[in-house]
């Protein structure tokens, strides 16, 4: 047996056992329609998603940004996580990756919670900004990595102390940390590790994953003050 077939394989042990019996017709269905409508298969796993479900609740997330919505399957875990009177923003660049998602956040019944805004995020949040939304708890960041840095940037604009923001693939299959990769989504991550690393407002810490989306891995970071 391959590593990555072992990777899958405990992976499914724990989704057996740790999510529940019952099919999520939400979530299969979104993940259905993100395929039908050719989207690239990248939406985090299920254990992942459960994750971000978690976070969102310990934190007592009640404002939640997310950068890169694809078909909204990450969207429709976070959003669960809402109280009644909590609200997403999630920020999408392709306009129909935004529409089949708005389609699957719809069919959850999270489109009163949920919005998606369509336009590159590094338009769309100083727009965000101007609106001066209240601080978000929890931000998580999937788009496109050439601009994480920047996506960091904005996300410790408009969080404040106390909130966790989550940085997606990280790891990049281990290329980033060869110093001979200058791949761009390589330089964007390193540089977003590198922020994290030294701003005095951020204690972050990064963790390898293997598994369903092979071997890659996420940052957490802190806003302290």
């Amino acid at each position: 047996m391959s590593e990555s077939q072992l990777w899958h394989e405990v992976d499914d042990y724990f989704t057996d056992r740790l999510l529940p019996d019952a099919p999520d017709d939400a979530l299969e269905a979104a993940l259905r329609d993100s395929d039908a409508a050719g989207l690239p298969a990248i939406a985090v796993s299920p254990l992942q998603g459960k994750l971000l479900q978690l976070l969102a609740q310990v934190q007592g997330a009640r404002h939640i940004l997310e950068i890169g919505t694809l078909g909204g399957y990450s969207t429709i875990w976070l959003g669960r996580a809402l109280p009644a009177d909590g609200r997403l923003i999630s920020l999408e660049f392709n306009p129909e990756h935004a529409e089949v998602a708005t389609r699957n956040i719809a069919r959850a019944g999270l489109d009163k919670q949920v919005e998606v805004r369509v336009g590159a995020a590094l338009d769309s949040l100083p727009q965000l900004a101007d609106e001066n939304p209240p601080p978000f708890d929890l931000v998580f960041i999937d788009a496109d990595k050439v601009n994480n840095p920047h996506y960091m940037e904005w996300a410790l604009r408009l969080t404040s102390t106390g909130s966790l923001i989550v940085l997606d693939n990280v790891v990049r299959g281990g290329r980033v940390a060869d110093p001979a990769n200058t791949d761009p989504d390589v330089v964007g991550t390193r540089a977003a590790l590198d922020l994290i690393g030294s701003h005095p407002r951020l204690s972050g810490t990064a963790i390898q994953t293997v598994g369903a989306k092979e071997y890659d891995g996420f940052a957490l970071a802190r806003v302290l003050a």
